[in-house]
């Protein structure tokens, strides 16, 4: 798909107008915007997991509203299950037939809120939508729409009545990322501001959602030179083999940050990939892909400073 150049200004101007919506309710979270954009341009979805009450929730029905998308919420909780996510088959007593009632997962945007509070089993029905943007019910696949993203929320430092999320659900997301809290500032601007009504009630869409497809497709069309590509295996394949690992970045993981460093260089106006764009997501990317056994934990190394140990040692192409 070919798009002129004209055309493509237009879009990164339309991108630049959605950030600035998305900063006049969320103070302060440039770095956090910039990614939440580059994985909704690379197709991916995120974790975003923080402690409660620093605008998770806020930040996606933003995203929903600049860009026009069909958007639902659903609270996880231990007693929910996967007909109540993804839609049921319902009797008709006139007649005796079935006919198929459609969950919430059938959206644009799924906000999937603490998402580690439904049991695996419940967790589990979103690998399929995640993956295949598909979900089967009684033996019969539905499509889900274009585009569909999910964006699952997670408290890190609260245990009770929560799952651990399966490797196989934090493998599908693309990114993890983390709001924090904002600086004395940005949250006496966030009083003021919120005093009389919510910013979020006068963002207006600015990049309508049938468009998202085609900025996808032209991400997709961002160049990888060979050294870069080969670059972005040596840096999965040694969270393989470092020592203390147990389960290092997948095959999928190599794709995840393939797809994310073109979207990354796409929101930066460029037709290629170049080494900062992976070094700048390559822990976005694996953080929370990557297990590490117990001998490493219990000796205190951390995922977050293996993933720096690697970036650092790895050569990087000129």
């Amino acid at each position: 798909m070919e798009l002129t150049v004209t055309t493509s200004e237009n879009h990164h101007t339309a991108l630049d107008d959605v950030k600035k919506q998305i900063e006049t309710v969320i103070k302060g979270k440039s770095e956090v915007v910039d990614r939440l954009l580059i994985c909704m341009l690379a197709r991916g979805h995120v974790l975003l997991e923080d402690v409660p009450g620093v605008g998770k929730t806020t930040l996606a029905r933003t995203l929903a509203a600049t860009l026009g998308l069909q958007f639902s919420r659903i609270q996880f909780t231990p007693d929910l299950l996967p007909h109540d996510l993804l839609g049921t088959n319902v009797l008709n007593p006139q007649d005796g037939s079935f006919s198929f009632h459609q969950g919430p997962v059938f959206t644009n945007l799924l906000l999937a809120d603490e998402i580690n509070r439904a049991s695996p089993r419940t967790q589990s029905a979103l690998l399929e939508a995640m993956n295949e943007q598909q979900v089967t019910i009684d033996g019969k696949t539905y499509p889900l729409a274009a585009p569909f993203m999910v964006i699952a929320t997670e408290n890190p430092v609260e245990f009770q009545g929560t799952y651990p999320l399966p490797e196989a659900q934090l493998d599908r997301f693309m990114m993890r990322l983390s709001l924090g809290y904002p600086n004395a500032e940005e949250e006496l601007t966030m009083l003021r501001e919120r005093r009389i009504d919510d910013p979020l009630q006068h963002v207006r869409m600015v990049l309508p959602a049938r468009k998202l497809p085609l900025l996808q497709a032209h991400v997709a069309q961002v160049s990888v030179n060979e050294d870069v590509a080969k670059y972005m295996l040596r840096l999965v394949i040694r969270t393989r083999r470092e020592s203390g690992v147990e389960i290092g970045g997948s095959p999928r993981a190599s794709l995840a940050l393939y797809r994310a460093a073109q979207a990354r260089a796409f929101y930066n106006r460029r037709e290629y990939v170049s080494p900062a764009d992976v070094q700048a997501l390559f822990a976005d990317c694996m953080t929370h892909r990557i297990v590490l056994n117990s001998a490493a934990r219990y000796g205190g190394v951390s995922v977050e400073q293996l993933i720096r140990t690697i970036s650092d040692e790895e050569p990087v192409p000129s």
